[in-house]
């Protein structure tokens, strides 16, 4: 007895954590709370596959309560066998019919979605917006081809309109994952090129992430979405087009810092335009949520990123030790006065006010 209590505690205990726990997580990392066209494909799925499961169950359990009850061994009736029904050719039938039922009720409204989410009907059409998405480790980069515009980490749409994106990984696999608005696609090497789609309902900043283990900082591969208004959006496809990288700091820290980032980090990098080198566009970096996808902007994180940046994200292309901590010190000055555009700025991060 005090064996089978042990166990049954262990289990209890277990099955309670594992209800905790499933409530722990980032709200605005959740597909349980659509504010996206696809978003929402995906969880009326969900549920219609939840409901199925919760039906099978249901049956199955008073099924088998009914066979204990009703067919239990009773007392002077040990010998006494139940009558068999293997055979049973309306048995048989029931049982399978039912499942297939099941299985359309799930199959048709999952391939319905599918080619809806696959749909590219409208992409080059006149207005529409495609980006290209390059995966890399561990940071992704948003390039605006018909805007030549370039960013990186931060990926701005507006509000109500679809937004494509062409896909593809510069290094290994990849997967794109933004939850709240359309789900996940994977990103590729080589020329094999994904295409999904974005339509965002409200305005907000909607957490993404790498869905594909890449590599030693996986979990670190952070992305956000931005989604203003159409007036907004265009604001800040104005700013981003007007951006002048040989502009002159106003302190001389600043400046400093410009010329120690020109003759250091260039090769890598780039102020503005739709393209850079092997390193993200830092284009409005004065303006961003975080540093490096995971650090708050603060000019400490910002020093330690740029002196140390193998110990934050392990496994990562930026260079050590390519200028001292003082040099960094100035540089980071320069990077956090990039304040292109204030657009999205005031945007509230997605559910915050829920």
């Amino acid at each position: 007895m005090r064996g089978w209590m042990g166990k049954f505690r262990s289990l209890f205990l277990f099955g309670a954590l594992t209800l905790l726990l499933a409530g722990c997580g980032e709200e605005n990392l959740s597909a349980l709370k659509p504010k996206g066209y696809g978003a929402e494909l995906l969880l009326d799925l969900m549920l219609i596959s939840i409901a199925i499961m919760i039906f099978v169950f249901i049956i199955v359990m008073a099924i088998y309560a009914f066979v204990l009850v009703r067919y239990r061994e009773k007392k002077g009736q040990e010998h006494i066998i139940p009558k068999q029904t293997e055979g049973n050719k309306t048995l048989e039938v029931i049982w399978t019919v039912i499942p297939i039922i099941l299985l359309l009720v799930l199959a048709i409204p999952t391939v319905q979605a599918t080619f809806d989410l696959a749909d590219k009907s409208t992409q080059g059409d006149e207005g529409v917006i495609t980006i290209d998405v390059t995966a890399n480790q561990y940071w992704w980069q948003f390039t605006y081809a018909d805007q030549e515009i370039a960013t990186s980490q931060e990926l701005y749409i507006p509000t109500g309109e679809r937004v494509y994106l062409n896909m593809k990984s510069s290094d290994v696999i990849h997967s794109f994952w933004l939850p709240s608005i359309a789900g996940k696609m994977d990103t590729n090497p080589g020329e094999n090129m994904n295409t999904m789609y974005l339509e965002a309902y409200e305005e907000g900043v909607y957490w993404g992430h790498c869905a594909e283990l890449c590599g030693p900082s996986h979990s670190l591969m952070d992305f956000r979405v931005i989604a203003v208004s159409q007036d907004e959006y265009d604001q800040w496809v104005e700013d981003m087009k007007n951006i002048d990288p040989e502009a002159t700091p106003e302190t001389t820290t600043a400046q400093e810092g410009q010329e120690l980032f020109n003759n250091n980090c260039m090769s890598c990098h780039a102020i503005g335009g739709a393209s850079a080198g092997v390193g993200p566009n830092l284009a409005n970096f004065g303006n961003r949520e975080k540093i490096a996808g995971i650090l708050e902007p603060t000019k400490e994180n910002l020093v330690d990123w740029i002196v140390h940046p193998d110990e934050i994200k392990p496994g990562n292309q930026m260079p050590t030790e390519i200028v001292s901590e003082e040099e960094a010190s100035k540089i980071a000055d320069y990077l956090l006065q990039l304040q292109h555009s204030d657009v999205g700025t005031d945007v509230p991060t997605q559910n915050e006010d829920e």
